[in-house]
């Protein structure tokens, strides 16, 4: 069976483009462009993360190169004009740097990406020190699990577990999980498809249950 996705550590990359507080305006337009990322850790001692510039902090240069901004433009752009008039990684990065640490699950992952709108966060042990960086791109892998694998785990997890003595058929199609079979209670149908859907690699689930009637329970050991 295929290694199944559970934490940051699984899917981050590990070799991670970073830059000093010191490192200049050009020389991190350059490793930007030579990396083709978007956006890097800024780094002080023996690693540990400080802060994080990306094109965004970047442009402010150009965008303002040639205008003059009035009063009401000013303060209304007031941390870009500071930008724009910056010339190291220290005076132009996102500070404090947006971070995960890497035992903590996809989905803590993802929820940080979208509560704090960014990208991709640099991944740091308990002292801060890099680790890697995981991306949007990254979380999206465990989409990638076959779904013979997740309807292992389905298995597993839902007629295993939750119903023993049920007849819980599983089918995983392009990541589709659609249940089928019969059950006692039929209040359990939402505890089985959130247990389902909580599988790491699920698009979707559909229930298709049949209640099991009075008879039929006698005879169902």
């Amino acid at each position: 069976m295929s290694e199944t996705f559970h934490v940051v550590s699984d899917v981050m990359t590990r070799t991670v483009v970073a830059v000093g507080r010191d490192a200049p305006f050009k020389e991190l337009v350059q490793t930007l462009g030579q990396w083709r990322v978007s956006a890097m850790p800024v780094l002080e001692g023996e690693g540990r993360v400080i802060g994080v510039v990306s094109e965004a902090d970047l442009l402010p240069k150009e965008e303002f190169r040639d205008s003059d901004p009035d009063r009401f433009q000013q303060l209304r752009r007031l941390p870009d004009l500071a930008k724009a008039g910056a010339l190291t990684a220290e005076e132009l990065m996102s500070s404090p740097a947006v971070t995960v640490h890497p035992d903590a699950t996809l989905a803590e992952a993802a929820r940080i990406m979208a509560v704090r709108g960014v990208k991709r966060l640099p991944v740091v042990d308990a002292e801060g020190k890099l680790q890697g960086i995981v991306s949007r791109g990254d979380l999206l892998k465990v989409f990638l699990r076959p779904d013979q694998d997740i309807e292992e785990e389905v298995q597993r997890t839902v007629a295993s577990y939750l119903l023993p003595g049920a007849s819980v058929h599983v089918r995983v199609r392009e990541g589709t999980v659609t249940l089928t079979g019969q059950l006692r209670d039929t209040s359990l149908i939402p505890v089985a498809a959130r247990l389902a859907r909580a599988v790491e690699g699920v698009v979707d689930v559909e229930c298709h249950f049949r209640g099991v009637g009075p008879e039929e329970a006698e005879r169902t050991p």
